[in-house]
Order: structure tokens, then sequence, then C-alpha cells
């Protein structure tokens, strides 16, 4: 697809594919490096070990893990997160990029490494400490006098409505209660004695005269809310500074349910007193009870180790599969002893996940105990390990313009598809697709059919 958009599209007359790391291999080659290396490249999504014989790719023995630093990122992320649950939203993913290439190194020995970060001490003096983004500024601590005033009329105007509506609500309940009881006294009055007892009952009520008393509470007791809804209704276009807030009137029967609905508001007056002078005013000031900025710090003790490490140890995650030693293990035992030797001699790692401090000590001590007794390796890192493949692809580029080696052309393209490479020092193995050939027919396998053709498709014959 990208040689049909180069070629259809945007017409080059020629186009080359290289593999990043072997274009990294090929801007550090030096004249006393063999030809012959063992490359270990680490990038965002996965890391690759890679053979180099006679200055090509042996692809067939090359093997990848599925691990790079996107990896490293979300776990550091993840225990960070676990560990401070308050910080959740600011352990950001780019961050923790961040963090792990300026914070991070690899341990020559995991193990031992750990020990050492069990002592106080050394936990004290290796502790790195991240200062995260906070506002020091004090909820309500630079609100101007003016500010203050119109906080406080605010308040006041939402308690006075919720006073008013619960009055209403209270007063559409009470005017429901005494229509019901004037229903039960017009029984009465009708002569309905059955239906009136009955009712009494039902109300909780013994006698007549107590249905009489009750009504003439409630409607007393209507005609103050109705006073005080109008009052209200007033006094709302008054000054609110000069107001005071009324205390919910309970009701004057004393039953369980109108008490449930009150709620005095004398707990907020202070919060609406008029506001001293200032030179009447005492100064105070107001200290937070704790470092805002001690509590928006983040401590890296063995987050430092244990990222980096799953490159090694891919089990610290929960993949099954071999980390960097084991794999260079297995690329070298798929070779001879002496080819071996002379891949060893140039242990080439590139990549932006390679760029951990005391990763070549670490590739060394693995090779140095995988390797047999008093045999020899070189360990080499790439000069640039983030721009060296693009520097390598441009010195190939320049080199080889005016060459045929490792070019498609418009041309092969045509004539051989999209699909097609050419090999050079810096590219994959080009592996042509074969379709399998289908199995021809045989006459035998062809014959009945047309003799039941013949014997079906032919009435004339069958006459």
């Amino acid at each position: 697809m990208m040689s049909e958009l180069l070629f259809e599209c945007y017409q080059v007359p020629k186009v080359s594919y290289g593999v990043d790391s072997l274009y990294s291999l090929y801007h550090n080659r030096r004249q006393d490096w063999p030809c012959n290396s063992l490359i270990v490249s680490s990038g965002y999504q996965c890391t690759h070990v890679l053979p180099v014989l006679e200055g090509r790719l042996d692809a067939k023995n090359c093997k990848r893990i599925n691990l790079g630093g996107c990896q490293a990122a979300v776990y550091l992320q993840r225990l960070l997160q676990l560990k401070y649950p308050g910080h959740f939203a600011a352990i950001t993913l780019s961050r923790m990029e961040e963090i792990l290439h300026e914070h991070s190194y690899i341990a020559e020995d995991y193990i031992e490494e750990l020990q050492k970060w069990r002592s106080p001490e050394y936990y004290e003096s290796n502790v790195h400490k991240m200062q995260l983004p906070f506002s020091s500024k004090l909820l309500g601590s630079t609100l101007t006098s003016e500010e203050k005033q119109e906080r406080r009329q605010q308040q006041l105007r939402r308690l006075q409505e919720l006073n008013a509506r619960r009055r209403e609500e209270k007063l559409q309940l009470d005017q429901e209660r005494l229509e019901r009881l004037l229903y039960v006294q017009e029984l009465l009055e009708d002569g309905q004695m059955d239906q009136f007892h009955k009712a009494l009952v039902e109300l909780n009520m013994d006698s007549a005269e107590e249905l009489q008393s009750y009504i003439h509470k409630l409607s007393l007791a209507i005609e103050q809310t109705k006073q005080k809804i109008i009052q209200a209704e007033v006094s709302i276009e008054v000054d609110v500074v000069d107001s005071k807030p009324e205390t919910l009137d309970l009701d004057p029967l004393g039953s369980e349910q109108s008490l449930e609905d009150v709620e005095s508001i004398h707990e907020f007056e202070p919060l609406f007193a008029e506001e001293q002078p200032e030179a009447e005013k005492p100064v105070t000031t107001v200290e937070p009870v704790f470092n805002l900025a001690e509590y928006h710090q983040l401590f890296l003790g063995t987050e430092r180790i244990r990222v980096p490490e799953i490159v090694f140890q891919p089990s610290l995650i929960g993949e099954e599969q071999a980390g960097i030693a084991e794999t260079m293990q297995y690329v070298l035992d798929r070779y001879p002893k002496e080819q071996q030797a002379v891949l060893v001699q140039n242990v080439f790692l590139t990549g932006g996940n390679t760029m951990y401090p005391g990763l070549k000590a670490r590739i060394e001590k693995e090779l140095l105990e995988m390797r047999p007794f008093q045999s020899s390796f070189q360990v080499h890192f790439a000069s640039s390990p983030i721009l060296d493949a693009w520097y390598g692809a441009r010195d190939w580029a320049l080199e080889y313009v005016n060459r045929e080696e490792g070019w498609i052309t418009r041309n092969d393209y045509e004539e051989k598809g999209g699909e097609y490479l050419k090999e050079h020092c810096a590219s994959n193995v080009y592996v042509p697709i074969r379709l399998p050939k289908q199995a021809p027919r045989t006459t035998e396998a062809l014959a009945p059919t047309k003799v039941l053709a013949a014997s079906v498709g032919n009435p004339c014959d069958q006459a």
C-alpha cells in the first residue's frame, strides 16, 4: 500500500525500504567493528534481537519481545495511581514517560538492589521527589469585602427561597387536611352518625369536641402561614443585608409529619451578620492544616528500578514472555559456537528504550553468565539511540542514490507489484508470495459427471 501511494499518488521515481535498527547500525559502523553483529533494539512498542551475519540480516533467527517504553510507562502509571489515589488524575501517561526517562535506571543485580532499598538510610539518600502542580490559593482568602457581601446576599436569597417553598408545601398539606376535617364535620351535621364515628376512628379522635378543636387550630395555622408568605414576598424586595433569615414555623397541631419537614436556619445566621468595619475587625490569618506542596509530591523509590526491569523480567507485569537475556541466549543457541563467538563481539544497543543508565552493565553481566568461561564479548551503544535510525537512512540514501542496489523503480512496481522488495545491507529479507497450485481434475473424476449430464440433458436420447 505504501508503494502504491508513493508511485501512483506522488509519482516518486524510486523508493527503498529498510529496518530502523539496521540503519542505526549502518550509521554507527566503524572500521574496527566486525561485519557480524547482534542487535538489541528496544523501542516504544516492542524489543527485537536481530543477528547480522556478513553484513546482512539473518531474518529467520530474529526474535521479538512485545515490551517497550509504552508498557513501562503504563506500568509506572498504574503503580503510582495505586500508591497515590488522591492524585489519580494528575498521574498522566505523558508525565509518567517523562519520569521514566529522567529518574529510572537498570539495576545490575535486581534482587541485590532491592535489598539496598530496605535500608532507611539508602532510601532517604536515593528516593526522588516529584512535585505535582497545585494551587496554594485558599478558598475565600483573596475575596474583597464587596465579594464577601455579595456571597452572603446570595446565600441569604437561597435560604429565603427554600423557606418560602417549604411554607407553600406546608400550606397545601394543611389545606388538604382541613378540607378532610370539614367533610367529617358535615357528616355530623347531616346526621350520618355511623360514617361520622367511623371517620373519627380513622382520624384517631374520640369526640366531636376534639374534632372542632383541631379544625379551629388548623384554620389559625393556615391564616398565619398565608400572612408569613405575604410578608416574605414583600421582604424580598428589601435589602437582604438588613434582613435576617427566618426560622421555619412549626406545625401548631404538633404532628410528627410536620416536625419532620421543619428545619431551623439559626445556625446560618453568623454567615449573614453585618460586616464589621476594617478598623474594628480583628486581623486574622488563615493557615492551612497541612503543607499543600508536600501533599502534592510523589516519592519514587523502588519504582525507579522496578519499572524498567520488565524488559528483563516480563513476568513482573504478568506477561508470559522471555526477557532480553533469555532471548539473546535463544538466538545465539541457533548458531554453532564459532558463529556465536563472532556475533557477541559486537552486541549493538539501539532504540529509545535502551537509554536507561546501567543497561550496558546489565547486558554485560548477562553475557558474562551465559557465555563460556574466559570467552570475550563487546557491547556498544548507538551514538544517538533515538535518531540514529534516521541518520543511517540518510547516510545510506546519499551513498546509494546513483546505484540500482536496494531501489525499487516505477518499472519494478508496475511489473512485480507493490509487495516487491529489493534487498540491501539495511533491508529486510524479500519473501515472494507463492500461491499453492490447484490440483488438476482427472478424467476419471469428470467422466461420471459427463455421462450423467448426457443421460439427463438429452431427452431425445432417452426417447
